[in-house]
């Protein structure tokens, strides 16, 4: 099977892509991959690194934009189309998916004009625009979220859940002998949780000599990041602009603090493990509040707004939780108990069964 995956950007729908590829190569080994997305977006740095060819599109993104930069988005989709027309004669995919990211459009759109068959990833709870429009020419919709559905009236969806990285699901239980919190807000880091983490440890001072702390900072944040951790002195942490082995963080974390992407939600219950959610207040639709909340209703994470992030409020928190242990080994389970294990699986056995369905 040939498959073109489209999007990028951000980790969030970047990961899931990347997962599909390891899954399609581990079931048919001399199966085609080719990605498409942006110079700009983290496939341009990251998939020539892992092996995984990639073609890229001039597109940018629509979300928060005025007037006149809209107009030259939409002169930049026209360009991108032609270019993902192209892509498309010279790779001839059987099937595309979507996994999200502005880079997604012009190729989806591009495939409906060439009659190739396309799927649609949506891993969260609630869909943007792109995909809650280009859901109407899919062959298939993949939920990650039960919930999404209702944005989809007149396609075919399925629950397949998110795909995560293969360690992912083979996450150990939480560790007993050290206590470790992992801190992180997507591969770009987050700002706000950066600066109240560091500044919430004067609070946490207890826990000064036991506690272990690994912080993906992003790249923006990183000097920033590391200098406040060593004007606060703290003995035992490792700061990192972005952390490529995710998996191995995850297995290490007691507790992590966190955005409320769906990649990161799929990885957290996969992996089995405890949160505090701080959605991103500025998302789509904000369907990051929302992903945080369909969590927190399971009793897999807690959720706090960032207009409530404050390092007092943060600190009480976490040191509430480091505290309770019991608490901390039910929110794990709650949260393996909503992972949907061998998604990328279903998602490619979808794209069988509608290879059949238009052969």
């Amino acid at each position: 099977m040939k498959i073109l995956l489209a999007g990028g950007g951000t980790g969030g729908h970047l990961f899931p892509a990347i997962s599909l590829a390891e899954q399609l190569k581990y079931e048919e080994p001399q199966s085609e991959v080719l990605f498409v997305g942006t110079e700009r977006g983290l496939e341009a740095r990251m998939l020539p690194e892992l092996g995984w060819s990639l073609k890229t599109i001039e597109m940018s993104g629509w979300a928060g934009l005025g007037f006149f930069d809209r107009l030259k988005v939409l002169g930049k989709l026209v360009k991108s189309f032609g270019q993902s027309r192209t892509i498309l004669r010279e790779f001839t995919p059987d099937v595309v998916i979507g996994v999200g990211g502005y880079a997604s459009v012009p190729v989806l759109l591009a495939a409906k004009t060439l009659k190739i068959p396309y799927l649609v990833h949506e891993q969260n709870a609630w869909p943007g625009l792109a995909n809650r429009l280009l859901g109407h020419w899919a062959k298939r919709v993949c939920l990650s979220f039960a919930e999404a559905d209702r944005a989809f009236h007149s396609s075919a969806t399925v629950l397949t859940g998110n795909p995560v990285r293969s360690a992912m699901e083979s996450c150990p239980n939480l560790p007993e002998d050290k206590v470790c919190l992992l801190v992180f807000g997507g591969s770009q880091g987050a700002r706000a949780i950066n600066r109240a983490v560091v500044a919430a440890l004067p609070n946490l001072s207890e826990w000064r000599e036991k506690l272990e702390i690994v912080h993906q900072s992003g790249q923006l944040d990183y000097e920033e990041t590391v200098r406040g951790y060593q004007e606060i002195g703290w003995p035992n942490v490792d700061v990192q602009p972005f952390i490529v082995d995710m998996a191995q963080a995850y297995a290490k974390a007691t507790l992590i603090v966190c955005r409320a992407g769906a990649t990161t939600l799929a990885e957290l219950t996969a992996c089995g493990r405890p949160a505090v959610l701080v959605p991103y207040p500025y998302a789509a639709a904000n369907h990051q509040s929302v992903n945080a909340q369909a969590m927190a209703a399971k009793g897999a994470a807690l959720m706090m707004e960032e207009a409530d992030l404050t390092p007092e409020r943060l600190a009480k928190l976490v040191g509430g939780l480091l505290h309770d242990r019991i608490s901390l080994i039910t929110m794990a389970g709650s949260a393996k108990r909503l992972a949907r294990r061998g998604a990328a699986a279903r998602i490619l056995q979808e794209c069988r069964t509608v290879l059949l369905e238009v052969s």
